[in-house]
């Protein structure tokens, strides 16, 4: 009897050894679940945007569009997206159809296919081709990315573990808490530094990202096409593993009419209303990313204890003591290297110069106000 022949389950098949052997439609059919399963994981942007902040113009995988570059670096995104997808599923879909097609049982001999010259010659310029155009519209679009306007404002970011520093055009400067602040509907060049190791300075709304090198300037410009006051502030990242407390450079860009903007400018750093000096101490302690080595409320870490600093005699690696009062901690606020406590020489804290004297004796305050 041929079991073949009287076989219950016509799913299965007996080889010779009597083992049950899939068919090659069953082989087919898995081989169609694995190509969906690869696929979908490459629309799980079709969910849409789950922020609860108004995004304007949403796309399909990436944050909204808030500069007049996004669209630009968008379409070429979307464009190799596309053709990726595209290019997966015909190559995989051929070959589960030849598979299918092609499939020999048991004891078939494979012999020597050949080749077809116009198919490999094909296959060969095609893709040629299609990388010039993409170098083509790459390198336009990396030119237009880094060569600002002319009519640019000039801000300068500093990075350092952890936080960002914008600094103005008229020497004003703004922390990592209170953000970067840039008008509506104008270009903005950044450029961007680093006081100790490396950094990357990543706006996705606005579709830029560059390292800070330390020793060394970068840039980047963006013109913002949104405002804050509609749609909310975006987001400002540290793209590039910087330390223990990486994650901790976020901060914000604020977009504000040009009328705004210049009123911000001509104000310089005041306290907030309603703050007392501690309360406003406490808010450039943190902008600044102190309690990164300090800790956050001042019990130490990598830097000093500050909790109970003042008026308290600070042994120094020289050998000499110190008395912590107001002088003292303006001098560590200014040049921080001048008096080093002893054991904590590893630590290159820098200087914080830049900070007007009403910030300064705001952070004095709350430094006095720790217990």
């Amino acid at each position: 009897m041929n079991p073949e022949q009287h076989n219950p389950n016509p799913t299965f098949q007996l080889s010779g050894e009597g083992r049950e052997v899939e068919p090659a439609r069953g082989k087919v059919a898995r081989a169609f679940l694995a190509v969906a399963l690869c696929v979908l994981p490459l629309l799980s942007g079709c969910g849409g945007n789950l922020d609860e902040r108004p995004d304007p113009n949403p796309t399909f995988q990436l944050p909204g569009q808030w500069s007049t570059v996004a669209p630009e670096v968008d379409r070429m995104y979307y464009f190799l997206y596309w053709l990726s997808v595209v290019l997966f599923v015909g190559i995989t879909g051929a070959v589960v159809y030849f598979v299918w097609k092609y499939h020999a049982g048991r004891g078939h001999k494979a012999e020597p296919t050949g080749h077809n010259t116009k198919i490999e010659v094909a296959w060969t310029i095609a893709p040629v081709f299609l990388l010039a155009i993409l170098f083509h519209q790459g390198f336009k679009g990396y030119m237009h990315l880094r060569v600002p306007p002319a009519d640019a404002i000039e801000i300068r970011v500093r990075a350092q573990k952890w936080s960002w520093n914008f600094e103005y055009p008229n020497g004003l400067r703004r922390n990592m808490g209170e953000g970067l602040v840039v008008p509506f509907h104008r270009p903005v060049h950044i450029t961007i530094s680093s006081e100790d190791v490396l950094h990357s300075f990543y706006v996705p709304a606005f579709r830029v990202k560059q390292d800070a090198v330390p020793g060394y300037y970068t840039s980047l410009w963006f013109e913002a096409t949104q405002l804050s006051a509609q749609s909310g502030d975006i987001d400002i990242f540290c793209a590039e593993y910087c330390g223990k407390d990486h994650s901790a450079m976020h901060s914000r860009v604020h977009v504000v009419p040009a009328e705004e903007y210049e009123r911000i400018l001509a104000e310089g750093p005041k306290k907030p209303n309603g703050y007392t000096d501690e309360q406003w101490g406490h808010e450039i302690f943190t902008g600044n990313g102190c309690p990164s080595c300090h800790g956050a409320n001042g019990e130490g870490g990598q830097g000093p204890r500050l909790q109970g600093l003042f008026g308290r005699q600070e042994p120094l690696q020289d050998g000499s003591t110190v008395s912590a009062d107001a002088d003292y901690i303006r001098r560590s606020i200014l040049t921080p290297q001048a008096q080093i406590v002893r054991g904590f020489t590893s630590v290159q804290m820098p200087s914080f110069d830049w900070l007007a004297r009403a910030q300064q004796d705001a952070l004095i305050a709350h430094l006095r106000s720790l217990h």
